[in-house]
């Protein structure tokens, strides 16, 4: 008898503490949608604490941090949002491993830091989890050529070649460092690209950025005639890139 009494005062706590968390929850919206965001967070984490299986408050939570996330501003309080924002995230993927919004937030806050290393370890979490989120293979395709073009940069501007100057770079070892260096990462970029465009056949920024890989390769040729080769293909994409664009406007253009 002692027993039953005990399992249902659990339930009766359980259902009270679920009710308590719903109305929390629902005083965080509130406050979400009129941009009172510290308020939000604090019902919302107390959402939380009242019920920590609550997956929507969780979520809430962590979006209320990401939604004041500037890109690219590197103050203290935005660092600290991002923060916030990165661990209300992983509090969803304690729940959630697989929670694709999660993994996305997480990966695009990292890259938008220009954290890389660690964006592209997310991201690719990423894709074994949602095999089909475009967005990540091309994301990581980004990261590639980010990372290939910085080097080579640095590269040209030791050799004292403009980054307009033709290629492929003429100093033998110093080509031949950064392609051990950035060959394979372009093309761990251009499968990822290619994923991406498998997925999309009509995603126009996946073809810029598998214009600007080759672009990156051939500056790695050992001779002219890789070079060449190279920039042809890169060419292709920027004219199918074009054409795409075209065709999708018009798709859109309202009749005439």
């Amino acid at each position: 008898m002692r027993t039953l009494c005990v399992f249902l005062f659990s339930v009766v706590a359980a259902f009270a503490q679920s009710v308590e968390g719903r109305r929390l929850f629902d005083l965080g919206v509130g406050a979400f949608e009129q941009a009172r965001y510290d308020e939000a967070a604090l019902y919302f984490r107390k959402a939380v604490q009242t019920d920590p299986r609550f997956m929507d408050a969780r979520l809430y939570l962590a979006g209320t941090f990401m939604v004041q996330y500037i890109p690219g501003a590197k103050s203290e309080t935005n660092t600290r949002v991002a923060t916030q924002a990165r661990d209300a995230f992983m509090g969803v993927l304690e729940l959630d491993p697989n929670n694709i919004e999660a993994l996305s937030s997480i990966s695009d806050i990292y890259f938008l830091q220009e954290k890389l290393d660690e964006a592209e370890q997310w991201y690719q979490r990423l894709t074994t989890a949602a095999p089909k989120h475009k967005e990540a293979y091309y994301t990581l395709g980004v990261i590639a050529w980010t990372r290939a073009f910085r080097a080579r940069m640095e590269v040209r501007a030791r050799l004292g070649l403009s980054p307009d100057d033709p290629g492929p770079i003429p100093d033998y070892v110093a080509r031949q460092e950064l392609k051990s260096k950035n060959l394979p990462a372009l093309q761990r970029g251009m499968e990822s690209l290619s994923i991406a465009l498998t997925l999309d056949p009509e995603y126009d920024d996946a073809m810029a950025y598998m214009n600007l890989l080759l672009r990156e390769r051939a500056d790695l040729a050992d001779d002219a005639d890789g070079y060449r080769k190279d920039t042809e293909a890169a060419d292709g994409w920027v004219d199918k890139t074009l054409q795409t664009k075209k065709a999708k406007a018009a798709r859109s253009a309202p009749p005439q």
